[in-house]
């Protein structure tokens, strides 16, 4: 393990702490915060809002965006429009990040988990096809859970670390049982499956811009729908359900303090600009790292899936079992090597651990094995 930490710590041309990944503002970032504070205008209105919504959109190829304060306030919104009601059931993966599961929950709605495909660490679409043909029917055009008497409204496939599931399998089959597809975009801009940019095969995307993603502003998330009805109406729940109006305030529902700062938005306009050197950047660490791990044969580096371009958001590696896993961890962190390892399957958790699962096999075995590694842009 110190031939890991050693060449990691020449990779990234340090010997201090190296983090698992921390942002770059090395664009116009203080240029544009500069002149959005000398404008005044540093909430929910300004150009820079305007600017990063239109140029988000042309960069993904969707019609629409919708900037939020985050990623999870994203999904939340996105739910909401694809109809999802409290008692209803949204399918989604055990192994991602809690934000998935916690968006389904601010609905009243109860996630489905179902296994996760080794090659993509994303929801399988054979387990997704066998759990439905095995437990559902479709009644008056609604997909219904002959175990719960509910309704399926939703399935929420996530890009586990910017590496694309199989998304178009998924989609014809949701389209298929009559479930709207949104998709878990947060870790996964840059990346593309079969051409297509991950977040525009789903009726709706949703994608994040914490301190840790591959662009940021701190916090900050966008819905993304090639639909104008879901874009207007994500604009005016995330601001407060507010009928436009010169000086009165008439709000016609619940709505949720959800739109981006233009202070914010200032950063993401300038980090947008470098997306592509970012990404340039990752795709050449993921090469060092697949080269000097393809000798190891106890440490498997987890390279982009078949028909995929990845933006390698966060590298990672596969261990070959759960104590050597935590051996790993132990012997990079006590040596400057900040690693990590995925997370907790959903359906461990305490306020989940009632949710329905398909067998979760694959999923399992990945939660006992991946570790995340350094993964910052170098500059």
């Amino acid at each position: 393990m110190q031939a890991i930490v050693d060449f990691i710590k020449q990779t990234f041309n340090t010997q201090e702490f190296i983090p698992l990944h921390e942002p770059r503002f090395i664009g116009n970032e203080k240029k544009y915060l500069n002149d959005c504070i000398d404008s005044t205008f540093v909430s929910s209105v300004g150009k820079y809002v305007d600017t990063f919504e239109k140029e988000f959109a042309k960069t993904i190829g969707s019609k629409y965006a919708i900037a939020t304060v985050n990623g999870t306030a994203a999904l939340h919104i996105s739910l909401i429009l694809a109809g999802v009601k409290r008692d209803d059931e949204v399918i989604t993966q055990p192994l991602t990040f809690i934000a998935t599961c916690n968006a389904i929950s601010y609905i009243g709605a109860k996630p489905i988990f179902v296994d996760v495909d080794l090659d993509t660490m994303g929801l399988s679409p054979q387990s997704l096809d066998a759990f439905l043909k095995k437990t559902c029917e479709i009644l008056d055009g609604k997909c219904i859970n002959k175990t719960s008497g509910k309704v399926i409204k939703a399935c929420v496939p996530m890009h586990t670390f910017g590496h694309p599931c199989k998304i178009d399998e998924i989609q014809a089959i949701c389209n298929d049982w009559k479930i709207e597809l949104i998709e878990d975009a947060a870790e996964s801009l840059g990346s593309y499956y079969k051409n297509k940019h991950t977040g525009t095969f789903g009726t709706l995307g949703a994608f994040s811009f914490n301190g840790n993603k591959i662009i940021t502003s701190g916090g900050g998330g966008v819905i993304v729908t090639d639909n104008e009805a879901f874009a207007k109406r994500a604009k005016h729940l995330s601001t407060t359900a507010k009928i436009p109006h010169p000086y009165e305030y008439v709000h016609d529902e619940i709505g949720y303090n959800y739109r981006l700062p233009n202070i914010n938005a200032a950063l993401l306009v300038a980090q947008l600009e470098q997306l592509e050197t970012f990404l340039e950047s990752k795709r050449a660490l993921a090469k060092e790292y697949e080269t000097f791990f393809w000798a190891s044969d106890n440490v498997q580096f987890v390279k982009e899936p078949q028909e995929s371009r990845s933006n390698y958001w966060l590298q990672a590696v596969l261990l070959k079992d759960k104590n050597q896993r935590d051996e790993f961890l132990k012997f990079t962190n006590a040596n400057s090597v900040m690693t990590r390892p995925i997370w907790r399957l959903m359906n461990e958790l305490e306020m989940f651990q009632d949710s329905q699962c398909t067998s979760l096999e694959n999923a399992k075995y990945l939660e006992e094995r991946v570790v995340n590694i350094p993964s910052s842009v170098r500059i």
